[in-house]
Order: structure tokens, then C-alpha cells, then sequence
């Protein structure tokens, strides 16, 4: 059974600083096993850039990785998942983040 992933690519904010503020502050904590049951990983990334120099279309992103989709399906439709779902879109002040679920393929070397 493969891992699975909710993904969330939040546009470059109208103020990064204050989004900053409020998602490593009120948001991130809320992104928890209690309130995602079954997450086994929460991956927080800050986009510093492009290869090309240009600005970025997306400002952060996140992954909450599950053992199976199934696991993903039963967490994300609780209600106090629906509750930071919510809060996160109340954050993002660039326009409403893109929720993606993946499967994990990993090819260790």
C-alpha cells in the first residue's frame, strides 16, 4: 500500500510578513496527529526562490504524509480537519491555497 500526501501550495502572500506571522504561529501548530489522525509527517517548506530568478508563484508548501490514501481520505474528513483546512484558507491572503492529494513514490539511492 503506497503512502499518500495532502500537498498545499499557498500563493506568495499580499504581506509576507504578517502571513509568516500566522502560519508559524497559529497555523503550523494546529497541523497536528490529533487533528489529522494517522499523519505521520508534516513537511513545512518556505520557497526561497526560482532557478531562473523569477519570483515564485507560491510562497510555501506543505505536506501531511499518511500510510495510505485511505488513511489520508478518513483524517481529512474529520471536522477538526475541516477546522485548519479552513484556517488555512483564512490565511492566505494571496488567494486561496491549492490542495493537491498525492501517492508517494520513493526510489532510495
Amino acid at each position: 500500500m503506497a503512502e499518500a500526501k495532502i500537498v498545499v501550495l499557498y500563493p506568495a502572500p499580499r504581506d509576507a510578513n504578517a502571513f509568516e506571522r500566522a502560519y508559524m504561529h497559529d497555523h503550523a501548530p494546529m497541523v497536528t496527529p490529533q487533528n489529522f489522525k494517522g499523519m505521520t509527517r508534516f513537511v513545512a517548506s518556505k520557497i526561497v526562490g526560482t532557478p531562473d530568478g523569477s519570483a515564485p508563484p507560491f510562497h510555501r508548501i506543505a505536506e501531511l504524509y499518511f500510510p495510505s490514501l485511505a488513511a489520508l481520505q478518513t483524517a481529512a474528513g474529520s471536522a477538526s480537519a475541516q477546522q485548519v483546512v479552513a484556517h488555512a484558507v483564512s490565511i492566505s491572503s494571496g488567494g486561496k491555497p491549492l490542495f493537491l492529494v498525492a501517492e508517494v513514490e520513493t526510489t532510495d539511492f
